[in-house]
C-alpha cells in the first residue's frame, strides 16, 4: 500500500503522525507543521472533550478549521489516557464493562466513556481517522486480565462500529474512503500469543478500515516486543496498520519492517523541547539493522555556540544554524 485516501487527501505510506494532544504541537503552528512537510497529524479527543469541549470544536467548524490544519487528521480514542489514570491507583478512575470511569483530579467530577460517546466526540471533532475504545493493560497484567481485555476490547470495537455505521451510514472497509471517515479498531492481548491472534482474528471479521496495535510495544531495554510484529501477521495482509505510541527512530524501522505503514508518538518532539534532536547520518547505505542510521545532538553543548551549519544541510539547507538554535535553548525561547 502506497497511500491511504482520506477526506483531506491521499496520505503516503509509511507515514509518522505527530501527536498534536490538545490540537497543537507544542511549540509548533499548522503551518510550521506543513512546511515540515508533515501530511497528517494525531489528536486525543479526551483532553479535546475536556477543554475546549468537542461540541466547542464543532461549532467552529471541526478540528481542521479550529486549528487551521489543512492536511490530514486523526484522532485518538482517548482510552489509553483513561486506562491511566484507572491504572495510577490515585483514585482518578476505573474500568467496567460499559467503558472507562475517570476523574481529572482526585475527588473531582465522574465521567464516563463510552463506545458511543467515544466515536460521538470523534465525528464531532471532525476527524478523517478515527480510532474504536480499547481497553489497554500492562504485559506483566496476570493472563485473567488480559483475557478481560480483550474480551471488553472486541466487546467496543462492536458498538464503535455500529455507532459509526449508524451515523456514517456506511460499513467501514467500503471502497468509499475518500468521502468519509475511516475507522480503524486496536488489537490488545498483553504479551500472549493466543490472545493477541483471538482479538486481531475477531475484529477483521467484523469489518474495519485499519487496525492499530495496542498496548506495551516497548521491552525493559527500550526495544519492540514481539507482540509488534506478532500482531501485523494477524491481521489482514491488505489492511493498514498503525503502530501506536511508537516513535524511536529505530523502533520506527523495526515496526515497518513489521508491516506497519502509520506511527504516531509524543517522543520526538518531546525530545526536541528537551534539546535532544536527531540527524540523520550520512551513510550511503544507511544500516538499519544495527540502528546506525542517525545521531543525537544536544544543542544545549557549547561546541555548537557558533557552529553556522544548519541542523541538517541534507534536509532543510536554508534552516537555522545550530549556534542560533543553542541560543534559543539557552534563553528558554525554543518552545
Amino acid at each position: 500500500m502506497k497511500a491511504l485516501k482520506t477526506r483531506h487527501g491521499s496520505l503516503q505510506l509509511p507515514a509518522f503522525l505527530p501527536d498534536g494532544t490538545r490540537a497543537v504541537v507544542k511549540g509548533l503552528d499548522s503551518r510550521d507543521l506543513a512546511d515540515c512537510g508533515i501530511e497528517a497529524m494525531m489528536v486525543n479527543s479526551l483532553h479535546l472533550a475536556t477543554r475546549p469541549g468537542t461540541s466547542t470544536v464543532k461549532a467552529v467548524g471541526g478540528v481542521h478549521r479550529f486549528m487551521d490544519w489543512k492536511g490530514i487528521a486523526a484522532s485518538d480514542s482517548g482510552g489509553f489516557q483513561a486506562w491511566s489514570m484507572a491504572a495510577s491507583g490515585a483514585g482518578l478512575g476505573s474500568v467496567t464493562d460499559k467503558g472507562f470511569v475517570y476523574r481529572h483530579e482526585k475527588g473531582g467530577k465522574k465521567h464516563l466513556l463510552t463506545p458511543e460517546k467515544c466515536i460521538r466526540r470523534q465525528m464531532e471533532l471532525g476527524t478523517d481517522i478515527l480510532f474504536c475504545l480499547d481497553e489497554c493493560t500492562h504485559p506483566d497484567e496476570a493472563p485473567d486480565v488480559q483475557r478481560i481485555s480483550v474480551n471488553r476490547t472486541l466487546d467496543w470495537a462492536k458498538q464503535c462500529r455500529d455507532t459509526f455505521v449508524a451515523r456514517v451510514g456506511v460499513e467501514p472497509g467500503d471502497s468509499n474512503g475518500s468521502q468519509r471517515p475511516l475507522l480503524f479498531a486496536v488489537v490488545q492481548g498483553g504479551n500472549d500469543p493466543e490472545l493477541r491472534r483471538r482479538c486481531a482474528d475477531g475484529l477483521a471479521e467484523m469489518g474495519f478500515d485499519g487496525f492499530g496495535f495496542g498496548g506495551w510495544p516497548i521491552d525493559d531495554d527500550g526495544l519492540l516486543t514481539d507482540m509488534v510484529a506478532l500482531t501485523a501477521e494477524c491481521l489482514p495482509a491488505d489492511a493498514p496498520k498503525h503502530a501506536l505510541g511508537i516513535g524511536k527512530p529505530e523502533n520506527l524501522m523495526a515496526a515497518w519492517r513489521a508491516g506497519y505503514l502509520l506511527f504516531d508518538c509524543a517522543l520526538p518532539t518531546r525530545n526536541a523541547r528537551r534539546k535532544r534532536l536527531y540527524k540523520i547520518l550520512d551513510n550511503d547505505p544507511i544500516h538499519l539493522k544495527n540502528n546506525r542510521f542517525y545521531e543525537h545532538l544536544y544543542m544545549e553543548h557549547e561546541q555548537y555556540s557558533r557552529d553556522q551549519a544548519a541542523l541538517d544541510a541534507a534536509l532543510d539547507p536554508q534552516g537555522p544554524s545550530r549556534a542560533y538554535l543553542h541560543h534559543l535553548f539557552k534563553v528558554k525561547y525554543s518552545s
